[in-house]
């Protein structure tokens, strides 16, 4: 068994993807069953399901790394590490995040495109909510596209194509979903896969780590989750919703756009030009 584990180290990362993604569903799909046959509830039956799902994603990681790589911790490989060095760029990265957003909204505001509204829930409670809410997808996301999925493809190709295959793909399996959902959501995808290059160049500037890219994405999430949720603002109807973003949705719009490209060039400046 530990030499055909080792044999699938030495296949092209396409055929190691396919492995992987293929034994995680083997383990999942038995405990997945009986939930969607057993809960009524839809949103409970989503929320079981995904939280196995990523559970049994991380117990496989430790075994993919130790049998098929030699490599026991093989979640530092991929940059999630307990240090102060790590803590400070999730501190830096949700910073980032959430000023980013906050300007996004300032610049709109002052332009007279939306307006200002007092908070119609408790905006503490949403605040709160926002930051569990964008940590834990930023930590599931990271992980899986900038950790796993970016250290299989760096095994195999240069740091370019590397970079550009993990943004294309971290964009198109958001799009899993429904024909009509993706025509309406169209406008989002190049903003994803700016996303995505803004999170491998942040990872090579802080030196592998992925403290910044989970901050960062956090912060995007926790930013427009008090903003959306708080129901904080009103568009002013000004421009068409395609520059401001359609379904209210930031990334969505030009501006969204525009703004996670100033982010991805600052960021895309940091690091050297070998990784780019």
């Amino acid at each position: 068994m530990k030499i055909n584990l080792l044999r699938v180290a030495q296949n092209p990362a396409p055929i190691r993807l396919g492995y992987f993604i293929t034994t995680l569903l083997l383990l999942w799909l038995p405990f997945a069953a009986p939930i969607y046959l057993l809960v009524n509830d839809a949103n409970l039956v989503s929320i079981l399901t995904m939280v196995l799902l990523y559970v049994e994603f991380i117990f496989l990681l430790k075994l993919w790394g130790k049998h098929v790589y030699q490599q026991p911790l093989i979640l530092r490989q991929y940059g999630l590490e307990i240090t102060r060095k790590n803590g400070l760029d999730l501190l830096r990265g949700l910073a980032m995040g959430v000023i980013n957003i906050l300007i996004l909204f300032g610049v709109q505001s002052f332009l007279g495109w939306l307006v200002w509204q007092q908070p119609k829930v408790l905006l503490l409670r949403v605040i709160l909510e926002g930051l569990i809410v964008g940590l834990g997808i930023g930590f599931a996301e990271e992980l899986l596209f900038r950790g796993w999925l970016l250290d299989e493809l760096q095994r195999d190709y240069s740091p370019r194509v590397a970079l550009w295959t993990d943004a294309v793909t971290f964009a198109v399996l958001h799009f899993i979903k429904p024909l009509e959902a993706i025509i309406q959501t169209l406008p989002q995808f190049p903003a994803l896969v700016l996303l995505g290059l803004t999170q491998v160049w942040g990872k090579r500037w802080r030196r592998g780590r992925l403290g910044l890219p989970i901050g960062l994405h956090g912060g995007l999430v926790w930013g427009y989750y008090i903003i959306n949720v708080g129901g904080l603002v009103k568009y002013s109807g000004q421009v068409p919703d395609w520059v401001t973003g359609v379904n209210q949705n930031p990334l969505q719009g030009v501006m969204g756009v525009f703004f996670m490209s100033v982010l991805a060039l600052w960021i895309r400046g940091r690091i050297s030009k070998n990784y780019i």
